[in-house]
């Protein structure tokens, strides 16, 4: 459990906007005040705010890195007694709640998007667009990094990882183009990984997508378990919801969204939870205008049914 610090731990923090955050407060709020929300990715804390200031009571906010934890527990220091911030994996949503004594809360947000403020840390090794060590790990002390994965792991498996995590059609040969650079000597930063995947001749999506972001994604997810943890995420949340309770989840490319997308239909037909809305929400322009990291995220939810 983190103590509130001081605000002095936000200076020169790039922190991340939060996306959607009308919708996610209509939402989990329902013109309301509800007794605990759970934030399952609160990285720098900003839906938690948004939430607070909207009159939620209570907020249990997790996640795994530990840099990030220590700026929510500042930025939301003027809520004391309120907030309720863990270290923890959102995939152990269960576990973690019971260790707090908490049974059933009144609604749970994911947000599945990279924060801005691991994203821009070039030490984190997050970006191909700043040179720094290839970790991606959002748990420090947590393992593998990237580093190990690609230079320890076979071509085969390499090339599996990028078509399945980034979706790559050139993962045959970025792998071989990767295998045949660690030859010379182990990748170690994100620039060099970045120049073998450039002379690869891997193409972005039709100019929008810079060749290197598909196999920076998947080594990403491959890194964090991402899918893997959003599986298990999706299969606890919904059981530690009350009765009209609801569940919130924002994800930002395909092979998330639909897994959230067939989770939610499943348990909607089960007939113990229903839809909440027509259709997915995507941010508006003027949002897309303000955040550009807001352009690929489609928000979906899901309620409890009350017997």
């Amino acid at each position: 459990m983190l103590a509130a610090q001081s605000r002095d731990n936000q200076e020169g923090a790039h922190l991340h906007v939060p996306v959607l955050v009308d919708a996610v407060c209509a939402l989990l709020g329902k013109g309301g005040r509800p007794e605990i929300l759970v934030d399952a990715t609160v990285g720098t804390g900003g839906h938690a705010l948004a939430l607070l200031e909207a009159g939620a009571a209570q907020i249990v906010g997790l996640d795994l890195d530990e840099r990030a934890l220590a700026v929510a527990a500042a930025r939301l220091g003027g809520f004391a007694g309120r907030v309720r911030l863990m270290k923890g994996n959102f995939a152990a949503l269960g576990e973690a709640l019971s260790g707090l004594g908490v049974d059933r809360v009144d609604g749970v947000l994911a947000d599945l998007g990279l924060s801005t403020f691991a994203l821009e840390d070039p030490s984190r090794g997050f970006s191909f667009r700043s040179d720094g060590p290839l970790d991606m790990r959002m748990d420090l002390q947590a393992e593998p990094s990237a580093y190990e994965l690609v230079n320890f792991t076979r071509e085969e498996e390499l090339s599996e990882m990028l078509r399945r995590y980034g979706e790559e059609p050139a993962a045959r040969r970025i792998a071989r183009a990767i295998v045949a650079a660690r030859r010379s000597g182990p990748l170690t930063a994100t620039a060099q990984l970045r120049r073998v995947v450039e002379r690869a001749g891997a193409r972005g999506r039709m100019g929008r997508l810079h060749p290197a972001t598909r196999t920076f994604q998947a080594l990403r997810m491959a890194v964090n378990g991402e899918l893997e943890n959003l599986k298990l995420f999706l299969e606890q949340a919904p059981q530690r919801l009350k009765p009209r309770g609801r569940l919130v989840v924002i994800a930002y490319h395909s092979l998330e969204d639909r897994m959230v997308k067939t989770a939610l239909r499943h348990l909607a037909d089960s007939g113990d939870y229903e839809l909440v809305g027509s259709a997915v929400v995507r941010p508006s322009a003027s949002e897309v205008g303000c955040n550009r990291r807001a352009r690929s995220a489609k928000l979906r939810c899901l309620e409890r049914k009350a017997s």
